[in-house]
Formats: structure tokens, C-alpha cells, sequence
């Protein structure tokens, strides 16, 4: 789970990516995350910097038209829905404060709560996508080796086309985040280039259509 990340990963530069508007989502995967647990100051310090990353990506897809889903652990708290787990993320008292704030979702954002790694286990992810007709995501978040790397292979699985920004990613370590850009790369045939590289092409065509 995102909790039990303790530190970041690093960035590489990987191969140029033009990803198409139209049938794409970019998936924020446990970004709004209260980061309370022993040790949390390292990861702390790595995910603030990323949010910086991820929130002007995040700007670009939504002026292209891009959706995005945040994908997210509701922490053990079943009684509670995602406004809460929003606010809770995001009061003074939470280490993760910062993140949250910075990549707090809209009202034109959609969400996703898992109960595990994945987030397409257990949830409505699957049939999200499908209305929202989408052929390719664009992965982010907390912890690149544990809920990213297991929500990528469920993506594969699903023949869908990978999109994994190495900047906004972080995990348990360096080597950690390392090694799952490149299974991402490897085996799941993922783009891992950084966020700046990634150019958006052509005209969202969505939900609209998939209503029509």
C-alpha cells in the first residue's frame, strides 16, 4: 500500500511521447494521502517536489482534455467518502499536506477509492474507462513499486497502451522506483519518459460519444 513507501525515486529521461487526446486518461494514483507513518519524512520530501511536476502535467492534460482519475486508498476508513479522505489528507495535522493541497482534484475530476494495490481490483475503475472509451492511461503517483506498478500490470493486462512519467512517480527508494520504471519499460512495454516530454495531440472525444 501507499503508506509503507519511505522514500523517492528518481527521474530518467526515456524516449519522447506524443500521446493522443482523444481516448486517453491520466490516472493520479494515491497522490491525496495523509503520509502518516513512521519514518514518512523521506518520502515527504521526495513526493513534494513531484507533486510540483505532476500538477503542472495534470494542468496540461485538463487543457487538452484530457480526464483524470484519482485513484486512491480510503486508509482503512470505510465510513468515510472521498471529500473526507480529501480533507483529512489535506488539514495541518497530516505530513502529506502539501501533496494533497497541491493535487487536490475539481469538480470536473473523477475518483476511484480501492480497498488494495491495484486500482482496478475491487473497483469501478474498469467500467469508468470503458464510458470514458479510454485506450491508453497516463500513470502517476505514490508508490511507483507497489500501487503504480500493480495498477500497470492490471492496465497491460487490459491491453492498454502505458503512459508512466518517471518525474511523477515516487517509491520506497531510489532503486525501488528504478526498478519498477523499468518492468513498466520492459515487460509492460510502457513509455517511462518524463512529464515534460509528453506532447498531447489532437481533440478529446469521450464521454460524449460514448453517451451519443
Amino acid at each position: 500500500m501507499a503508506r509503507r513507501a519511505v522514500a523517492g525515486g528518481t527521474a530518467r529521461s526515456g524516449r519522447a511521447g506524443t500521446v493522443p487526446v482523444s481516448g486517453t486518461a491520466l490516472l493520479l494514483i494515491d497522490v491525496i494521502n495523509d503520509l502518516a507513518f513512521n519514518g514518512s519524512d523521506v518520502l515527504v520530501a521526495q513526493a513534494e517536489p513531484m507533486a510540483l511536476r505532476l500538477s503542472a502535467l495534470k494542468r496540461r492534460a485538463t487543457a487538452a482534455g484530457i480526464p483524470a482519475i484519482y485513484i486512491n486508498d480510503n486508509f482503512g476508513q470505510w465510513r468515510s467518502d472521498f471529500r473526507q479522505t480529501v480533507a483529512h489528507c489535506t488539514s495541518r495535522s497530516s505530513p502529506g499536506r502539501r501533496v494533497s493541497r497541491r493535487l487536490r482534484p475539481t469538480a470536473r475530476d473523477y475518483f476511484v477509492l480501492k480497498p488494495k494495490h491495484s486500482g482496478f481490483f475491487d473497483t469501478t475503475l474498469d467500467t469508468l474507462l470503458e464510458t470514458l472509451r479510454i485506450r491508453r492511461v497516463i500513470l502517476t503517483g505514490i508508490a511507483g513499486n507497489i500501487c503504480v506498478l500493480f495498477t500497470a500490470n492490471d492496465a497491460y493486462m487490459r491491453d492498454l497502451k502505458i503512459f508512466a512519467p518517471a518525474d511523477c512517480i515516487v517509491s520506497n527508494t531510489a532503486a525501488d522506483n528504478d526498478h519498477a520504471l523499468r518492468q513498466i519499460a520492459v515487460v509492460l512495454k510502457g513509455n517511462v519518459t518524463t512529464s515534460t516530454a509528453l506532447r498531447f495531440r489532437g481533440k478529446w472525444r469521450g464521454e460524449k460519444a460514448a453517451a451519443a
